[in-house]
């Protein structure tokens, strides 16, 4: 799963693109923000992604 499939999942979700940080997009709800890594087509790896998952609630398998 590459960084856009994952922002499409949290925006779904209700989460909104705050900010963009050189390759990191910074998604945003209820006053949390969590940075997203996007690379290209290039997959992110399966340890950012359930840090993901487990800090916006978001299932992302």
């Amino acid at each position: 799963m590459n960084g856009k499939d994952i922002i499409a999942k949290l925006k779904a979700a209700g989460w909104v693109l705050d900010r963009v940080h050189g390759s990191h997009y910074i998604m945003a709800k209820d006053g949390k923000a969590v940075p997203v890594p996007v690379h290209g087509k290039r997959d992110v790896s399966a340890g950012v992604a359930a840090a993901i998952a487990r800090q916006t609630g978001v299932q992302l398998k």
